[in-house]
């Protein structure tokens, strides 16, 4: 079994900025996909950056520039730096890992979430 927790969510003012964590724990032989998503109420999550084996994309817009993912694989962590917070980025920002697991098999596993509040 997988365990992933998240760090690092708060409230920070607009223009500031936050570093989000997200380890997972467990019996896991390979780290492949390693993703941070983000939803505010009413509205689908979305796909905010995603990290595949070294390389990495922003997938959202609005983010580029400003959010930067990066990855330490002997740790088993993701980050998502956040830099020139905006409001609009309020949201609980979620990851989701894809590993492949010492008994074998390739699975999901998704982070509870942590609340990313950017307000004055």
């Amino acid at each position: 079994q997988v365990q992933v927790e998240e760090s690092g969510g708060g409230l920070v003012q607009p223009g500031g900025s936050l570093r989000l964590s997200c380890a997972a724990f467990g019996s896991i032989r390979s780290m492949y996909v390693m993703e941070w998503y983000r939803q505010v109420p009413g509205k689908e999550r979305e796909l905010v950056a995603r990290s595949v084996n070294g390389g990495s994309i922003n997938a959202v817009d609005s983010v580029k520039g400003r959010f930067t993912i990066s990855r330490d694989n002997g740790k088993n962590t993701v980050y998502l730096q956040m830099n020139s917070l905006k409001p609009e980025d309020t949201a609980v920002y979620y990851c989701r890992v894809e590993v492949e697991l010492v008994s074998g098999g390739r699975y999901q596993y998704w982070g509870q979430g942590t609340q990313v509040t950017v307000s004055s």
